[in-house]
């Protein structure tokens, strides 16, 4: 899930058109962050994956693939949308047809050029099942895309609704009316990938060829990602260091600790040991503003009691109902997070505190004990109720203090359930082999809010083919979705997405918590740090003091 933002959903057709035409150890002192250079040396987390663009789907490994590669478009702070090495993305068709024309000139590290296969291979390679391909989905409005998914799929099969043109032209047919195309195309899958990638993937996932503001050196597992600028990337968002230095760390306490003994000059986690004194800490510079990114734990469909029924729903309304995310986010988050209305996060234009059922996210005990009672009566309850988080995060505070809410309402064994790595926490999410309950979280990957409701709740994504890691499904909810990204305006685009949010607050498949504040702190020689629409940093902005 990577840090970035979601503000509104473009409107389809003629809007589109005027908007895009012609947009393991802790870390070591000792790093590549040498003295005499504008190496900025960062918080970092292992990546959950190789470094593919189109399986990166969480934070580690979403920083890291966000500076080495460049899409058709690119998001600004206010979410606003500009070409890259699109030259233009042309709808017709109500928004069921898509040409595409690229900008000449663009070439990946290892000086291949960049072309409009460089795009089509890559977009077949994720969305192709056979692949196993974290954002598969992403592809599911596109012609042939069901094909793709079927068991026996061939490897080399492509989707039928990719033509190329020449060099610069693509030619995208879609299934459906997708208006939030033109949006996505600027996320982590679909990113260009050159011809080594797939002449030797495993090679490629380790030491990725890119076309980004970065170009990649090195990958230390557990210990360093390392990349310099690259002097031939040709977009939006020039570099003003010379580098980036991913320290990878296992805790952001060692981190925040070396970020004051000033061996790391930036981190955007602080740990929850820091944040009442990061802003007052006069030796650090800190940052604290609205973001994007959402707080939830997931309860998946396959746990016993929790089965998409009526038993399941009043549990899950009844847990989520024993939370006082007020005095969780007082005392824990120390204002740095607000307690969740909806699905969605304040900016997005869907937003809405007064959906129909949101009182399921609202304290009431007393409510939550009635309602867990009536589940009873239709089984039983038995066992415990477990919230797993990676032990190397910042979640054990608040999953502990939910899981005391929990327990203390409903009198049932309810416990946090620590995994010691991201690594290994997201392996078992991806993989579907939870045995609990677990923390999760969005940091969208482009500007729509079809990124929070489509890509984390929509059949299409679930399965391993996208984000929806609970395998929660719903027609009804699917059909809502069809409808907004079908709408001709942003207005009633929100009006269905708001539709299908009232859905998910009767099923709850992840039970919303809160809504995160972008925050970060920095060495005093540290300058230019910003951040994007969702919150996230933005990293190409940093400079140092020599």
């Amino acid at each position: 899930m990577n840090t970035r933002h979601v503000t509104s959903l473009v409107a389809a057709g003629a809007a589109i058109v005027m908007l895009l035409s012609g947009c393991g150890s802790t870390g070591t002192s000792n790093s590549s962050n040498a003295s005499d250079s504008n190496i900025i040396s960062v918080y970092g987390s292992e990546p959950a994956h190789p470094l593919f663009p189109g399986n990166t789907t969480e934070a580690g490994g979403g920083k890291v693939v966000d500076q080495l590669f460049a899409g058709l478009v690119t998001y600004d702070a206010k979410g606003g949308i500009h070409n890259e090495v699109a030259d233009s993305i042309t709808s017709s068709d109500n928004a069921t047809h898509y040409v595409i024309k690229l900008k000449s000139g663009w070439k990946f590290t290892d000086g291949t050029p960049v072309t409009a296969h460089s795009f089509v291979n890559a977009w077949n390679y994720t969305a192709n099942s056979a692949n196993k391909q974290a954002s598969a989905s992403f592809f599911s409005t596109i012609e042939g895309y069901d094909d793709l998914q079927k068991p026996d799929v061939d490897p080399k099969a492509t989707l039928s609704g990719l033509t190329v043109v020449d060099d610069n032209t693509i030619d995208v047919k879609l299934s459906q009316p997708d208006s939030a195309f033109p949006v996505k195309a600027g996320s982590h899958a679909y990113m260009p990938l050159p011809e080594s990638a797939f002449k030797d993937p495993k090679k490629f996932g380790q030491h990725p060829v890119s076309n980004g503001p970065y170009k990649f050196v090195s990958w230390q597992h557990n210990h360093s990602i390392e990349m310099v600028k690259n002097p031939d990337y040709k977009g939006n968002r020039v570099a003003k260091n010379d580098g980036l230095n991913f320290k990878i760390y296992t805790s952001p306490d060692s981190a925040y600790a070396d970020l004051r003994g000033g061996n790391l000059d930036f981190t955007n986690t602080i740990p929850d040991t820091a944040l009442t004194s990061f802003q007052s800490d006069k030796s650090l510079k800190a940052y604290n503003e609205p973001g994007g990114n959402t707080l939830t734990f997931t309860i998946p469909e396959w746990l016993e009691h929790f089965g998409q029924n009526e038993e399941g729903n009043l549990r899950r309304q009844a847990i989520s109902m024993s939370i006082d995310r007020k005095t969780v986010a007082e005392k824990i988050f120390h204002g740095t997070a607000t307690p969740a209305v909806d699905f969605l996060a304040a900016p997005i234009s869907a937003y809405s505190k007064e959906l129909k059922g949101n009182e399921v996210l609202k304290y009431n005990p007393s409510k939550a004990k009635e309602l867990w009672a009536k589940a009873n009566a239709i089984s039983p309850w038995s066992g415990e109720f477990g919230i797993a988080y990676n032990a190397d995060g910042t979640a054990k505070n608040w999953v502990e203090a939910i899981c005391n809410y929990i327990k203390n309402t409903l009198d049932i064994d309810a416990k946090s359930i620590p995994m010691s790595t991201s690594d290994e926490f997201l392996s078992n999410v991806d993989s579907g082999k939870m045995t609990s309950a677990y923390r999760s979280g969005w940091g969208p990957d482009y500007p729509s809010a079809d990124n929070y409701l489509v890509q984390l709740y929509d059949s299409s994504s679930a399965d391993g083919k996208g984000g929806n890691s609970g395998n929660y499904k719903k027609p009804e909810f699917d059909a809502m979705m069809d409808k907004a990204l079908s709408a001709p305006s942003t207005e009633e685009a929100d009006k269905y997405y708001q539709q299908g949010e009232e859905i998910l607050l009767q099923d709850l498949p992840a039970i919303p918590l809160w809504n995160q504040n972008a925050t970060a702190a920095s060495t005093s020689a540290i300058s230019g740090v910003a951040f994007d629409y969702g919150g996230g940093p933005v990293f190409t902005a940093l400079t140092k003091k020599q």
